[in-house]
């Protein structure tokens, strides 16, 4: 065991572990979609690490970038006026595509979305929030309690007025209902929202969180009318509309934030991951026009040592310009598609996979032990098995993570389509042995 990994051990508390089972890999090197451990393994991560390096490892723009930084001024407290800073809010309010939108700056998601929060909640005077079920915003004391999942747990008892409902998953859906077509997925479950409106009292409902397409609890992704039937009922009931896009948004899905997949304009829009890549930390919310105005004359009850890192927001700069000079876009929907089409294969061909779901180079591999009955039982996996599915995918060469009964597929956005194919041989490999393990 080497004295890096003997030390990690000693000294490191790792998030979402029981500390003394860990026996964490050293990594010493990582370039575009590849990153490699002391033994010199090489492996394919194919979840971009927690889907948020989008441009892939060592990315010299962003170093560039942040070095430069580093040099002119590493920090400024966040009520001065600083380059980066600016042009960092205009990119980001420019590629939000909402009119005369303003960003307040965070240091990641979690933060991104308490801080929506309390500005729903001060433009609303409203106090009520509600979020999905099998969603996450966060683990801090707020986004814990929006997490719809057993990861909020840990958080409760929480603040009152945190509501969940149910969103759409009709892979899961109750057994004695039937879908045709993705309208009908769309008005059952705008049914099951309005229900929860009615009795909770739109006049008390300050936001509606969602995740623009839910990541790790499954790559959920709304049918259109859902999404728009959403902004519906926020507009009639005088709700704020918040989208996190903290995974799903710079170019994850195709388009520069997941929301403009449905043709909507959400209130207020949070972010994080691709805005830095995980280079530097930064995170956000973006207020559309009528609540950014609000604040011109009420104060804005929010307020963070590093809001705005100048560090931070160099690297934003450099990460939307490199969006552009690398056709991002065009390769997204290009790798998309061959990702679509294998996943479609996989799902043919092992009966293990119940479904795949994919927008963009954003991807869940629905496991099963029986059409519609997952591999795990929800919010337990006594026997480990995703457990043992991840470590055969890494002994491979194959890094990602599951939540759930689903394997996530979402590689980084630079990823070719010969290093695609390769990597999913592997996957394919393993739902052989999975299907035997079934």
């Amino acid at each position: 065991m080497s004295e890096i990994r003997d030390k990690s051990k000693k000294y490191n508390m790792h998030s979402w572990s029981a500390q003394g089972a860990l026996n964490p890999k050293v990594i010493t090197k990582a370039e575009g979609i590849y990153f490699y451990d002391e033994d010199g393994n090489k492996y394919a991560d194919m979840s971009s690490q927690l889907v948020n390096s989008n441009l892939g490892h060592h990315n010299q723009a962003l170093i560039d970038a942040i070095k430069a930084q580093a040099d002119i001024m590493p920090f400024m407290g966040p009520g001065f006026a600083v380059e980066a800073r600016s042009n960092a809010a205009e990119a980001i309010s420019k590629m939000s595509g909402l009119k005369d939108a303003k960003v307040f700056f965070t240091n990641a998601g979690a933060e991104a979305n308490e801080n929506a929060i309390k500005i729903a909640k001060q433009y609303t005077g409203k106090w009520k929030i509600l979020s999905m079920q099998r969603c996450y915003h966060g683990a801090s004391a707020g986004a814990g309690n929006l997490t719809g999942e057993p990861r909020h747990f840990a958080n409760e008892p929480g603040p009152a007025g945190h509501v969940h409902f149910e969103g759409p998953y009709p892979y899961y859906a109750p057994a004695a209902v039937k879908f045709n077509n993705e309208d009908e997925v769309a008005d059952y479950y705008l049914d099951l929202l309005q229900r929860v409106i009615n009795t909770e009292g739109g006049e008390n409902i300050a936001a509606i969180f969602l995740e623009s397409v839910v990541g790790s609890n499954g790559i959920l992704i709304p049918p259109k009318k859902y999404m728009q039937g959403v902004r519906k009922i926020c507009t009639d009931n005088g709700i704020c509309m918040v989208c996190d896009e903290v995974m799903a948004g710079f170019y994850r899905t195709g388009k520069p934030f997941a929301y403009m997949n449905f043709d909507i304009e959400p209130d207020l829009v949070t972010f994080a991951k691709g805005a830095t890549c995980g280079y530097v930390p930064l995170g956000g919310v973006i207020l559309s026009g009528p609540i950014a105005k609000h604040f011109d004359d009420n104060k804005l009850i929010c307020g963070l040592t590093y809001n705005a890192h100048p560090m931070g927001c160099a690297c934003t700069v450099a990460a939307v310009e490199e969006y552009k000079r690398l056709n991002i876009e065009e390769n997204v929907a290009k790798q998309g598609k061959i990702l679509g089409e294998i996943l479609e294969e996989l799902k043919a061909k092992h009966k293990c996979v119940g479904d795949v779901r994919y927008i963009g180079l954003f991807s869940g591999i629905e496991l099963v032990k029986a059409p519609h009955v997952p591999i795990v039982p929800y919010g337990k996996d006594p026997e480990g098995i995703m457990a043992k599915i991840g470590g055969m995918l890494v002994k491979e060469g194959f890094w990602t993570y599951s939540h759930e009964a689903v394997l996530i597929v979402a590689p980084p956005l630079i990823i070719t389509e010969e290093e695609l194919r390769e990597a999913m041989k592997i996957m394919d490999k393993v739902l052989d042995s999975v299907d035997q393990m079934v």
